[in-house]
């Protein structure tokens, strides 16, 4: 096996892979990155058997043929190595020779026909969604999954497509995302994708040409997204999905209305106050024309008031600050509609200008 390319082009595949390169592992070959050289094109690829990222680079084939190298080494070799024509050589025992101007290095590969083969996902069971529309709804319901590995279904998001509408849920306990979308589709499908696989492919895609589409294709076990030289494969979580339909209130006995960036600034200053105190809560006091927040602390008190327009019933409520900033942050609308239906029920934020986004969080106990 002997090719060569260009360095700034491997050190970028390298770093794109490198993310589903396992770093604790039985299996020595799955802490190495795989190389296969054929049709003037090197493809490159990382797996730990629950993510894998495959990409590929124009490279001068001379032979073809497959190997493993050590990721950690390696990756970090490239990177150092100057931005020029690199030659790569495997002889014997998958040794690997790196030749680059004045430089030669040699490291002990592996044999690349030992390497776990990639699913093969039936792409007739897939769909086109645009690449921005994607990422975003990846940023406004990420936030929500859950960390906690005791609810496994609950590390991952909800993708759900049926009649053309495509819906991403994320819950994680005390709040739920909802971004709604429409596609052109008539697939009709539910799969929970895990939350590291659906950050893994908002960074790449951020890395890359943002414009354009993204194909999304399932099986029962696996997901492949799929755009350009970029393949990103991702095991599906097992179990059912909470019904989150049932979560949502079927109606609100009080409506506030409110400017998204005002209501966030207000909140995030109580918040240097809340976070000094163990129980981290402000209160929201709802009535006339204003919505009151407070928070005391040991280390002091504050008071903010934001403007509002009401329908409804006034109400005190209770929530832990960082689940309204989350929110507040990713909503693009310059204004939010608050639906509550009393102080210990879930309170609704969405857009005031459309219903394709709805956040769900949970009150707390305000302390006395």
């Amino acid at each position: 096996m002997k090719f060569k390319c260009q360095q700034n082009q491997l050190s970028s595949a390298i770093s794109m892979v490198s993310k589903a390169v396992s770093s604790k592992t039985t299996l020595p070959i799955l802490s190495g990155i795989f190389f296969e050289a054929s049709n003037n094109q090197l493809k490159v690829i990382g797996n730990d058997l629950n993510l894998s990222i495959e990409t590929s680079i124009e490279a001068t084939i001379i032979e073809t043929g497959s190997v493993v190298i050590p990721a950690r080494l390696f990756s970090e070799l490239i990177r150092k190595l100057p931005n020029e024509e690199i030659t790569f050589n495997i002889g014997e025992n998958y040794v690997v020779e790196i030749l680059c101007g004045e430089s030669s290095y040699k490291i002990v590969g592996l044999p690349g026909h030992e390497y776990p083969e990639l699913p093969v996902i039936d792409q007739d069971s897939s769909f086109l969604i645009d690449k921005e529309l994607f990422a975003n709804m990846i940023r406004q319901t990420s936030f929500a999954i859950s960390q906690d590995e005791s609810r496994p279904i609950l590390t991952g998001a909800l993708l759900e497509i049926e009649n053309g509408r495509f819906n991403m849920v994320a819950i994680d306990g005390f709040r739920m995302a909802i971004k709604k979308a429409i596609i052109k589709t008539d697939l009709s499908k539910k799969a929970v994708v895990p939350g590291r696989t659906l950050n893994e492919i908002n960074k790449l895609l951020s890395q890359s040409d943002s414009k354009g589409d993204l194909r999304i294709s399932f099986d029962d076990k696996q997901v492949l997204f799929s755009t350009g030289d970029l393949k990103v494969y991702s095991r599906l979580l097992a179990g059912e999905f909470i019904n989150y339909h049932q979560i949502l209130p079927s109606e609100y006995k009080s409506m506030a209305l409110t400017e998204t960036d005002s209501f966030l600034t207000a909140i995030d200053r109580s918040f240097l106050m809340a976070r000094e105190n163990k129980n981290v809560a402000i209160k929201l006091e709802v009535k006339d024309d204003f919505i009151k927040i407070t928070s005391n602390s040991e280390m002091g008190s504050s008071i903010e008031k934001v403007h509002i327009k009401l329908e409804g019933h006034d109400l005190e409520i209770g929530f832990n600050p960082k689940y309204l900033i989350d929110a507040l942050k990713i909503i693009d609308s310059e204004s939010i509609k608050l639906e509550f239906v009393n102080n210990v029920s879930p309170c609704i934020i969405r857009p005031a200008d459309n219903d394709n986004y709805i956040y769900l969080v949970l009150p707390c106990r305000i302390s006395k």
